[in-house]
């Protein structure tokens, strides 16, 4: 059974690091109003600055999204350099059941390491045609779809293509990657409560779905830096490492993008010769070799490159090579401030007469999918019963303070911290920090006598922000 370890702290002065340049930081991202759920600074091997935006904390996993992929690659040069595979293996020979009647010569050209560099040679990303199919294989569904160009000829950012990573290590080990991962990535790291997405076959989704805690992150980050060594033992072979985290293939011609600088085994390269492992909203495992500098982020941001332009501008510029002078009063005010650290919340404005709101709205059909709430007032919270088609939830809202509660999202139960204030004498707001995720959903429910108007939005998202207006007419 793996045992969670911590690793070494120190003073970010003894490794090169001035405390004052992580307050810039810090004033980097509040001004330019990122954000940030953690961050975890890491230099030398020595965390030297680690912070969580309070309801998040660092006992809590946070959803990883595209970071997940990162995890996966390595799940694959372990198998690699064990004899597992090969990355010249042709993908149709792992599932000759589920191959179409047909197979082109693209598709029976594609091999492992084209699944690897986002290079299968789809013309655009079939992801979402994948496991939207209604089928379930998205195995079968994968190697249904036409393979336009020659695999290894052209980028295309391909999620699912991860994913068969994923199934192809299922096939060949029988293991899912939480399960293959666990005896030789987790437990030698101290990576503790690991848990993974699975289609709907079992097996682990591979290109999102991994949740793990910020110092995961950054522990994943160092075993990369150390070229696969950990504890002075040699895990993962200094070969796969130079292979997953080099440029593989070309991504682009803008020198000033992040995502343009070529694109390794589910790694991208990034400016200043570094790499990084990143996933939707802003969740960042950052690797700068030439400085000996891990960065891991959790956020739930829009503004991905913003993120990476402050570690760039901001904490790069400052390294030394060498320990700086101790600065204390520097140094004890970075960690005040690190403690300190808090998201907005609520004002927490009470309604004495807001009893008189309480009972059971219902909503026509809508695409939130929401049937109905009830809604309960008693003075010191304010209690909310929702009805969807993936179940019942019952939120508690605290004013101006959180209220923990769990909350059904997409069939599955989630950890919500969740506040609430008045407006005015017929206005609520109500705001969920979803503390294992990205999100932060916020409502405003405004009352008129027999009906209750919601409008709604949610901090990032893949689509609108905004949710549509819904009235619900009081039972």
């Amino acid at each position: 059974m793996s045992t969670e370890t911590r690793l070494r702290r120190s003073v970010p002065e003894s490794q090169g690091v001035h405390s004052e340049t992580i307050s810039k930081l810090l004033d980097y991202f509040a001004q330019k109003e990122l954000e940030l759920h953690s961050i975890m600074l890491l230099r030398h091997g020595h965390v030297i600055a680690e912070g969580w935006w309070e309801p998040y904390g660092a006992e809590r996993p946070h959803m990883l999204f595209s970071l997940s992929k990162s995890f996966t690659s390595t799940a694959i040069g372990f198998a690699v350099d064990e004899g597992l595979l090969h990355l010249d293996d042709r993908v149709c020979d792992f599932f000759p059941d589920q191959l179409p009647d047909e197979v082109s010569p693209n598709l029976a050209g594609m091999q492992i390491h084209h699944l690897l560099s986002m290079a299968t040679g789809h013309e655009d990303d079939p992801t979402e045609r994948v496991i939207s199919d209604g089928g379930g294989d998205w195995v079968k569904t994968f190697l249904s779809l036409d393979v336009e160009r020659v695999p290894g000829t052209h980028f295309v950012y391909n999620t699912i293509a991860t994913y068969m990573l994923a199934a192809i290590l299922d096939k060949v080990t029988g293991q899912t990657l939480v399960e293959f991962l666990t005896p030789r990535l987790f437990d030698p790291l101290g990576i503790v409560g690991a848990t993974w997405e699975t289609c709907p076959k079992g097996i682990n989704t591979g290109g999102f779905g991994l949740n793990i805690k910020t110092e995961d992150i950054a522990k994943f980050g160092q075993f990369y830096l150390q070229r696969g060594v950990w504890d002075g033992k040699q895990l993962l072979s200094q070969e796969w490492i130079r292979a997953a985290t080099q440029k593989q293939i070309n991504n682009g011609d803008d020198p000033s993008s992040d995502w343009n600088q070529g694109y390794g085994y589910q790694f991208w390269r990034c400016r200043h010769n570094c790499y990084r492992g990143d996933g939707a909203f802003g969740q960042f495992c950052i690797v700068v070799p030439q400085h000996e500098l891990v960065v891991a982020i959790t956020s739930g941001v829009n503004d991905m490159p913003g993120v990476l332009d402050g570690i760039w501008d901001v904490l790069l510029p400052s390294l030394s090579p060498e320990p700086l002078p101790e600065n204390p009063a520097e140094h004890d005010r970075l960690q005040r401030r690190l403690e300190e650290l808090a998201l907005p919340i609520l004002p927490g404005h009470k309604l004495d007469s807001a009893h008189k709101f309480s009972g059971t709205y219902v909503f026509p059909a809508n695409d939130l999918g929401i049937k109905a709430a009830t809604l309960m007032f008693d003075g010191s919270v304010c209690q909310v019963s929702v009805d969807m088609p993936c179940g019942q939830s019952m939120m508690t809202f605290g004013y101006g303070y959180y209220e923990q509660s769990e909350f059904r999202r997409r069939g599955e139960t989630v950890l919500a911290y969740s506040c609430a204030s008045w407006r005015n004498d017929t206005t609520l707001e109500l705001m969920s920090r979803l503390v294992e995720t990205p999100f932060t959903y916020t409502f405003v429910c405004t009352f008129t006598p027999g009906q209750v108007e919601v409008t709604g939005n949610v901090n990032c998202s893949f689509g609108p922000r905004e949710s549509p207006t819904l009235v619900g007419i009081l039972e």
